[in-house]
């Protein structure tokens, strides 16, 4: 799967270049792009900065300054796959500092911005054609808030 022509804009009130070094000491596959500041116009010189451009585990962001207008919401999430706990554990506190859990393996970092951090094998546990199997995953995960890849696969497994 390639990210080739997206880009995923996240739209700050003044905070763009304190999320791209907060996401940076968070994501291990952070690479910073290029920063823009306003332009010199009529309205009064170059001025501060307008966005920050970065990737995230190889997903494209650009982190704009747009201003107090809208705010992030849990309609649009950022969802990271783990393979095993200690990833899984990483993003979690890194991302809560500041932030909040919320349920289910949902959180809000500092910003507001929605996070699902879960196991990579998540959904196919959930989808397996064996439904008992799948509901008890899917009840498992709905009692957690950080969740629990070992108790995940118990319920999976029946354990």
């Amino acid at each position: 799967m390639s990210n080739d022509g997206l880009t995923i804009c996240l739209w700050f009130d003044g905070q763009a270049e304190e999320a791209a070094e907060f996401y940076a000491s968070v994501f291990p596959d952070f690479r910073p792009g290029r920063t823009l500041r306003r332009p010199a116009s009529e309205q009064g010189p170059a001025g501060p900065v307008l966005t920050v451009e970065f990737e995230l585990n190889g997903q494209r962001f650009v982190a704009l300054n747009g201003g107090p207008e809208f705010t992030f919401n849990e309609a649009v999430s950022l969802q990271v796959d783990c393979a095993d706990q200690a990833e899984l554990d990483h993003y979690w506190e890194r991302l809560t500092d500041g932030g909040q859990p919320v349920a289910c393996g949902w959180l809000k970092d500092r910003f507001g911005v929605s996070w699902q951090i879960t196991p990579a094998v998540l959904n196919d546990w959930i989808a397996d054609p064996d439904p008992e199997k799948a509901s008890r995953t899917f009840g498992a995960m709905l009692g957690m808030v950080k969740l629990d890849i070992d108790a995940l696969r118990r319920a999976y497994e029946g354990n």
